[in-house]
């Protein structure tokens, strides 16, 4: 059995929820697995269909962890089957004492930004004092596992397992249809899918479209997703007058998100480090590989594990608006799009999880 401690899990939304839901999915064909993870919107219609064994805690947020670490310690106090235990983060394995875990495997997951602390800070501490007792570190991407380093973990504890994606869907005919209308005959088609914060840098992307006007008439470009800065990239799309070139989508269902991506040239998402924010991976990257789109990411963070770079796509500044604009045009030059294309949808193969399960498996050597 595989036992899994999460705060975040579907059916929330987000990528942390997709990594650690995929992750159980994958873990079902090796194992029964039990998930510890919070109580959202909708999840009882979720847990009904699940092939995992899921229990949900909900109330008050400091009542919730105590009462379930205290769940996760008696069911691992009652059950001698377990082959390994996994934590999403850092503050999942907080409020455990080491010795509930005795020699099972424990393996607690890094992103970024919930690591990306001052190394002499209280929170630092609790950090490297959560860490500490767990057997293995996974590290979404060598950036990852670098700010680890920087904040005082061990190098031999961090291993670097990137996270998975799903095979690809085959979406109906009605989703291809809208995706084709929201597009229409444009050229070039141009994709973000994520959330309207400052870090995916959605600013810089309108002013770049607004620039390229002139090289590509009928451009278009389609965000997907929801967020704080909604209101003011509306504002903007209306100050750069791309009412024609942009469009704005947030709760769509996957199928259309999929056709988007099959419809898409590129898919772009020149993030950029905000405060402590920073981009760890950027699983989308993948997911539009696994479609044969190649993309454009930021230099800040880990993208260039998700890119490689003048092969699957370009790596960019995105703090630079030249930087984007430029890595455009080179992306569409000689049609190298189609190229970036191609080689992205082999390089996805890599990321599937039936062969990074595997690699968690190898890891607890089982």
């Amino acid at each position: 059995m595989f036992v899994i401690s999460t705060r975040n899990f579907p059916p929330e939304v987000g990528g942390m929820q997709n990594l650690i839901g995929g992750l159980s999915d994958a873990l079902i064909n090796h194992g029964p697995v039990k998930v510890f993870a919070e109580k959202t919107h909708g999840f009882e219609e979720y847990d009904n269909i699940s092939k995992v064994d899921i229990e949900r805690f909900g109330g008050i947020k400091i009542f919730r962890k105590y009462r379930k670490a205290n769940r996760v310690k008696e069911f691992i106090k009652n059950n001698k089957n377990i082959r390994s235990i996994f934590f999403d983060h850092w503050k999942s394995v907080e409020k455990l004492n080491s010795n509930v875990f005795e020699n099972i495997p424990t393996i607690c997951l890094i992103h970024s930004k919930e690591i990306n602390h001052s190394k002499n800070s209280n929170l630092n501490s609790r950090v490297l004092k959560s860490l500490d007792k767990v057997k293995y570190i996974v590290a979404n991407s060598n950036f990852t596992k670098n700010l680890g380093i920087n904040i005082g973990l061990p190098d031999k504890k961090i291993h670097i397992i990137h996270p998975g994606h799903d095979e690809p869907m085959n979406v109906g005919s009605n989703f291809k249809d809208e995706s084709q209308k929201l597009f229409g005959e444009s050229f070039p088609k141009i994709l973000t899918v994520a959330r309207l914060d400052r870090r995916k840098n959605h600013q810089n992307i309108l002013i770049c479209i607004r620039n390229l006007k002139e090289k590509f008439p009928k451009i278009k470009y389609i965000s997907v997703g929801d967020g704080e800065e909604k209101n003011r990239l509306l504002s903007l799309v209306k100050e750069l007058k791309l009412q024609n070139q942009v469009t704005f989508l947030d709760k769509i269902n996957q199928e259309l998100k999929v056709s988007l991506t099959q419809n898409s040239n590129l898919f772009l998402m020149p993030s950029i480090k905000f405060e402590k924010s920073v981009e760890g991976f950027g699983i989308s990257f993948i997911e539009a590989a696994s479609y044969g789109v190649g993309s454009i990411g930021g230099k800040h963070g880990g993208a260039s594990d998700a890119i490689k770079n003048n092969e699957t796509g370009l790596i960019c500044d995105g703090n630079d608006i030249n930087s984007i604009y430029g890595s455009i045009l080179k992306f569409f030059e000689n049609d190298n799009y189609k190229k970036f294309g191609s080689n992205a949808k082999k390089f996805s193969e890599n990321f599937t999880w039936k062969k990074i399960v595997r690699k968690y498996l190898n890891l607890i050597q089982i």
